[in-house]
């Protein structure tokens, strides 16, 4: 029998994108929802996965992207929270309004889809104390925000390079992609231990021992370089896996899926001066190199299917509030 793993996906809309990056005109909320979710949704059925779709609040909110929303949940994917703003600087924000934030944006993915989230995954990894704790009182079952790796600082100094943010916006978004200190915390599942009981983590899983990315955007700009390079590196990623005894949680964006021929507007992006057909012939080899491994399930099932609550290691949360 194979051991799991799970797929989930981002659901980052072109407008959250923009914001994030400081561009205008994020605030008419464009959408490349038409393109995206139907194309997708068909990748995944050609290969008889379930994942699962974090959402943002603020695109449930929009009567525009309910069809597209629908088709998600209507094809028996798990929905996620993925905060009502998008705003990776939530860690920030004061306990109360992060509990805005996650209500609010429950509220409205509920309305649409049908399903009540269970599952966190804070923008940009953004994570806090507070915020595990509103999540266990709000009933959550797992948390999947953390992104164990050394290479945020470096991400994100790139990324600072593609922008034009002022001093005070770079400040806001100095965690984007996490600190040193993410390199830090453990690839497994484990438990925050906090004062109001557990919750279960399972990290965006990054290579055991040597703590480097594998999610498929990172697996896409190696691709740029060499698509058998790229592919190699992911089949080691995964046999370090296998080796280690890691169930890997593997990660995918909107961005993965969408070429240069679909939107012009994201080039600061990784890999997005890629033309999408060549772009979905390497994601599709990866997910079927993924699938050959493992069987391949949802967070919900993921945390459903973890050894026993009690063996998981438990981790007292502590966060730095620096950027390096």
């Amino acid at each position: 029998m194979k051991n799991i793993a799970s797929l989930s996906l981002d659901l980052d809309n072109k407008w959250s994108y923009m914001k994030t990056h400081g561009d205008p005109g994020w605030e008419s909320f464009p959408s490349y929802f038409d393109i995206l979710i139907p194309r997708v949704l068909n990748i995944l059925k050609e290969r008889n996965l379930n994942i699962t779709f974090f959402i943002v609040g603020q695109d449930a909110d929009l009567e525009k992207n309910h069809p597209y929303l629908k088709m998600i949940s209507a094809a028996g994917h798990e929905i996620g929270n993925h905060s009502f703003n998008h705003e990776p600087w939530l860690h920030l924000y004061s306990e109360a309004q992060i509990e805005e934030e996650l209500a609010r944006a429950e509220k409205t993915i509920e309305a649409v889809t049908g399903q009540r989230p269970i599952g966190f995954r804070g923008p940009g990894f953004s994570l806090s104390t507070p915020t595990l704790g509103i999540l266990k009182r709000r009933g959550y079952l797992y948390d999947c925000s953390t992104f164990p790796t050394f290479l945020g600082p470096l991400a994100r100094a790139y990324y600072f390079m593609t922008t034009r943010l002022s001093t005070q916006e770079k400040d806001q978004r100095k965690k984007l992609f996490g600190t040193l200190d993410e390199g830090l915390r453990p690839v497994k599942s484990y438990r925050w231990q906090m004062e109001n009981g557990e919750l279960v983590e399972i990290p965006v899983t990054t290579m055991p021992i040597f703590k480097l990315p594998f999610h498929m955007s990172y697996i896409l700009y190696l691709s740029v370089y060499s698509k058998a390079l790229a592919l190699a590196y992911f089949r080691f990623a995964l046999w370090m896996c296998s080796l280690t005894g890691t169930q890997p949680s593997v990660l995918l964006h909107p961005l993965d899926f969408l070429g240069n021929d679909d939107t012009q507007d994201l080039s600061f992006f990784p890999a997005m001066n890629v033309p999408s057909a060549r772009k979905l012939e390497v994601l599709g080899e990866a997910l079927n190199l993924l699938s050959a491994s493992y069987k391949v399930v949802s967070m919900k099932e993921h945390a459903c299917q973890l050894d026993p609550a009690s063996e998981l290691p438990l981790v007292e949360p502590v966060f730095r509030s620096g950027g390096i």
